[in-house]
């Protein structure tokens, strides 16, 4: 992360991630817990990754 571009690349992925949990209306739970949800669940994770109503 130190050379180059990465932190602002990683720090625009970090970004991204967040906006989609917080997109992610079905779980009624704080973001530290979809993002554990996410880990654990790939139905889940599909889920907020693509907005699907699954």
């Amino acid at each position: 992360m130190r050379r180059g571009h990465a932190d602002a690349n990683l720090s625009l992925l970090r970004r991204a991630a967040l906006s989609l949990l917080k997109n992610e209306r079905t779980a009624k739970v704080g973001i530290k817990n979809k993002r554990l949800t996410a880990a654990w669940d790939e139905t889940y994770l599909t889920k907020v990754l693509f907005h699907s109503q699954l």
